[in-house]
């Protein structure tokens, strides 16, 4: 078992656990939360895909005894659509929500393929793989999980690690898994939360930059290989952001698409 799926592993009645190492600076990762979440809603779902999840976040998530509950809102022909929670457990068996999850679930790789694309767009201008720079795990606010992880960053977006911005709120690199383990639907869901942040790359310290809402619409099954991402923030005002992302496969297949709702760094 890879560590990705041990760590996002729910047991039938839905029992799981926080597990330490895909935290930052202490706080488990938004996009891990939400695969966590979506592993166990899936099964409520019978079906293997999640293919749009939007999770509100409530409180931190700590490493710890946790569980995922969640009932079926419908169930059509081609998805199913669940409400649920994480939540994790005291030591003295209280329960904390830590997420809220609304999420449609399919089977992707069933769906009948459309001949009519309208693209506009295009995969992230990237260097190739050792060419970028690897994102690691120690900084000014540690980030465990990059120990889990293959991130390296376009060059052009790396200077904000030496002090030095770029200006514009973007952040693009490359994404794999340290042990190899494949891409698939659910990690795509880690993916959309695992660069740095793109405002590190204007004028803002850096530092833990909270997560509100998340939502990510998967739209295929990567290909095997590392995904190309990029993410952007236009509007930073009120101590608040927003940051958009893509996500495209080693075929240049757009698979999926984030946005999320976060915090200042703090």
């Amino acid at each position: 078992m890879s560590e990705f799926d041990d760590a996002t592993y729910v047991a039938d009645d839905g029992a799981t656990s926080i597990h330490d190492g895909w935290d930052i600076g202490g706080n488990a990762n938004g996009g891990y939360l939400m695969a966590l979440a979506a592993a166990g809603l899936r099964r409520v779902a019978g079906r293997p895909d999640p293919v749009s999840i939007t999770a509100h976040y409530l409180s931190p998530g700590r490493p710890g005894p946790a569980a995922v509950t969640g009932d079926v809102v419908k169930a059509g022909r081609r998805f199913t659509t669940v409400q649920g929670r994480l939540e994790s457990i005291g030591d003295d068996g209280e329960r904390r929500t830590v997420i809220q999850v609304l999420g449609t679930f399919g089977d992707l790789a069933s769906n009948a393929a459309s001949d009519f694309v309208a693209m506009n767009g295009a995969p992230p201008d990237l260097p190739p793989w050792e060419q970028c720079v690897p994102r690691e795990s120690n900084g000014a606010v540690p980030v465990a999980m990059m120990d889990r992880l293959r991130v390296r960053l376009h060059p052009d977006h790396a200077g904000w690690v030496r002090g030095e911005r770029a200006g514009v709120a973007e952040m693009a690199g490359w994404f794999g898994f340290a042990d190899g383990r494949p891409l698939d639907t659910l990690s795509l869901l880690l993916v959309a939360d695992a660069l740095p942040p793109a405002v590190f790359n204007i004028d803002i310290p850096p530092g833990w930059v909270p997560t509100v809402e998340m939502t990510v619409h998967v739209r295929a099954v990567p290909a095997p290989g590392p995904v190309r991402c990029v993410f952007r923030t236009r509007f930073v005002h009120g101590g608040m952001l927003e940051e958009d992302g893509e996500v495209w496969d080693s075929t240049g297949t757009l698979v999926a698409l984030s946005r999320q709702l976060a915090l200042l760094p703090r």
